[in-house]
């Protein structure tokens, strides 16, 4: 049974109504027995494709989810993105390079990063993912690898949720997509 922490008003924390047992090997166990996992498909531009293999792709996409014979979502969800490697990156190759052109061109490209970091930008990083729920472990296995031979054959790659792809879809769906930074509390 689930210890139910409360704090000094009586309110309860999340973990107490969310029927969330654990997380791990890319699935989440409910307290009802079912696994919920799924696969998370690596984006494609289509637009950058001629028409007719545009049309093919979503022929194929039409013809993957008609054999889906059981019930899934299709979730997509935003990540927040840590550019400062790449900046950090960025910076190296302007101190070693002597070139004034070139130096000119990678500070272009560090003050286009340090604006996508100012409070106007969101850097996010789209992903999609198909998700379904499951209480025998053997169908499970069987719905990922026919949910990933699917997509393959539409062209795209995916790949079986991991246990950080599973947080950030429930802390998008419990925050409303909303991100929640504490700063350190004084006394």
């Amino acid at each position: 049974m689930k210890e139910t922490t409360q704090v000094n008003n009586g309110a309860r924390f999340t973990d107490a109504w969310l029927p969330v047992r654990q997380i791990m090997n890319g699935m989440i166990q409910l307290d009802s027995g079912y696994y919920v996992t799924g696969v998370k498909v690596h984006p494609k531009n289509i637009f950058i494709m001629d028409q007719q293999a545009q049309d093919g792709m979503v022929y194929n996409l039409r013809n993957f989810y008609n054999t889906i014979d059981y019930e899934f979502w299709l979730i997509i969800a935003d990540r927040p993105v840590d550019i400062n490697l790449y900046l950090a990156e960025l910076q190296r190759m302007y101190n070693n390079t002597t070139s004034n052109e070139i130096r000119k061109l990678i500070l272009q490209d560090i003050n286009k990063a340090n604006q996508f970091m100012s409070i106007e930008y969101n850097v996010v990083d789209t992903e999609y993912y198909l998700i379904f729920q499951e209480k025998k472990l053997e169908v499970l296995q069987k719905k990922l690898h026919n949910m990933i031979s699917g997509l393959a054959s539409c062209g795209l790659q995916s790949t079986q949720t991991s246990n950080s792809d599973l947080r950030v879809i429930l802390d998008n769906l419990l925050n409303g997509g909303e991100t929640i930074n504490f700063g350190t509390v004084m006394y």
